[in-house]
């Protein structure tokens, strides 16, 4: 892969990783004040719904990271190595802890009494929101264990042809 490229998608990484933080620190937070103040009967439901966005980025933001070990190892052409697994295996990880994350949002509105001011459109659009979230989220973690299996077998071919020259 062209050094160029791998710059730009580290540039990339990095951008996504301090946007998230401000996501984190700011947008998430006020963002659910700013509706507590609109409709005060949220507010028992702020702050474990703000907990959960906030880790939900985080798993983001350590896929992120294993993706920044991933294009290291792709620029020191070593891609194909036992340490690329821990890597895979922890944006597997990330992604099946979002997914439960959004799966237990899913639950919790689908079951839970939240009183809404739309006639309960809001809520359900969130339900709706969380759902789709959970279908994606686990069609990714799929992805990912299909792409682990994909690098195991290009590892143990390249293994062998090493053997071989």
């Amino acid at each position: 892969m062209h050094r160029v490229f791998i710059g730009l998608l580290r540039v990339g990484i990095i951008v996504a990783i301090l946007l998230g933080l401000f996501g984190q620190l700011v947008v998430i937070p006020t963002t659910a004040a700013d509706e507590v103040d609109r409709f005060p009967p949220y507010a028992p439901f702020a702050a474990p719904y703000v907990t959960v966005a906030i880790v939900g980025v985080a798993c983001v933001q350590v896929a992120l990271g294993a993706m920044w070990m991933l294009l290291a190892m792709v620029r020191r052409g070593a891609l194909f190595s036992p340490l690329a697994f821990r890597w895979v295996d922890v944006i597997i990880g990330a992604a099946l802890g979002i997914t439960l994350l959004a799966a237990g949002v899913s639950a919790h509105l689908t079951f839970a009494t939240i009183p809404s001011p739309t006639d309960g459109m809001d809520v359900l659009g969130a339900l709706g929101a969380a759902t789709v979230s959970t279908g994606v989220g686990a069609a990714f973690a799929m992805l990912m264990v299909i792409m682990r299996g994909l690098l195991r077998k290009a590892t143990d071919l390249e293994t062998e042809i090493a053997q071989v020259v």
